[in-house]
């Protein structure tokens, strides 16, 4: 069940410079440790193309700098190309976070546009391994095949690998990815979010303790968080409020105010970007502040 902040007066919107979308729960995968608990059973959610495309605008005039279309599998909403275009139009970079699995030709030329960058997540060199964390055969010959596409391309492309299993071949999979050309890539654990929290409430204690800080996300229910993967503070809903007056709320910050500090108490990056910073099913970065990221 979701943490409701109750909220009593209004602030202001600061520096905010990413939004992710999540655009759909579904997925051609159904990855153990997803923390979005997507599946081919997923669903687009409620919000429709046009209030997406009203999320967006609402997002560049707050003076974010990116959007990310997340799921889920983004490419598997019918409206992703059009809200890709749309962020473009708008001055706003794309980043488009993938599976991989299944690329049509017609599509490259969208991934291919300035100002859209692609993020996936790659686990073994071994495709029984790979195959085992998604639950789909076949995925790995796919999601490589297409990495090496990406690289082929020129396309700005960031690769993090979870460790899932039990000795699962980490460092021969970033081996495997730096023979394909990939130099941006980062690991991280299993974070006990979604299905890999068989049913534990640990949300907040495996935040990397930086949410809402520079950045938010929406959900398909059009609720809004600080992080997809702290799902479970919702703060208002775009649908009702918009963007601006959810972020400016009382119950925005309070949300925040919750979330466990990073361990020790010293300052994070200024350039952290906690969704984008876990290998979960948003891959790793850079470093986190807590819990600490595999260098």
């Amino acid at each position: 069940m979701a943490t409701v902040v109750e909220s009593t007066s209004e602030g202001t919107v600061s520096g905010l410079r990413s939004l992710e979308l999540e655009i759909t729960g579904a997925c051609q995968l159904q990855c153990t440790h997803c923390f979005a608990e997507s599946s081919p059973q997923g669903t687009h959610g409620v919000m429709t193309a046009d209030e997406w495309r009203r999320v967006i605008t609402d997002a560049a005039a707050l003076g974010v700098r990116e959007v990310q279309l997340i799921g889920g599998e983004p490419t598997t909403h019918p409206a992703w190309i059009e809200l890709v275009e749309h962020a473009l139009s708008v001055g706003l970079k794309v980043e488009v976070y993938s599976n991989l699995f299944h690329v049509r030709p017609a599509w490259w030329d969208v991934l291919s546009r300035a100002g859209v960058s692609v993020a996936t997540s790659y686990y073994s060199d071994r495709a029984e391994e790979h195959d085992a964390i998604t639950t789909r055969s076949g995925s790995f010959e796919r999601t490589r095949a297409n990495i090496g596409e990406v690289v082929r391309r020129g396309i700005p492309l960031r690769v993090g690998i979870v460790s899932v299993l039990p000795g699962q071949r980490v460092d021969e999979a970033r081996q495997d990815l730096e023979t394909l050309g990939v130099t941006r890539i980062r690991t991280d654990r299993t974070r006990r979010l979604g299905r890999a929290a068989a049913g534990a409430n640990v949300e907040l204690s495996e935040l990397c303790g930086r949410c809402g800080r520079g950045q938010a996300a929406v959900l398909p229910t059009g609720d809004v968080t600080p992080c997809v993967m702290a799902r479970a503070l919702t703060t208002g809903n775009v649908r009702g409020q918009g963007l601006a007056a959810v972020l400016s709320s009382e119950l925005w910050r309070r949300a925040l105010s919750v979330i466990p500090a990073h361990a020790g108490g010293e300052t994070c990056d200024p350039d952290c970007k906690p969704a984008s910073d876990s290998g979960d099913c948003s891959p790793a970065e850079t470093t986190a502040c807590d819990p600490k990221f595999d260098e």
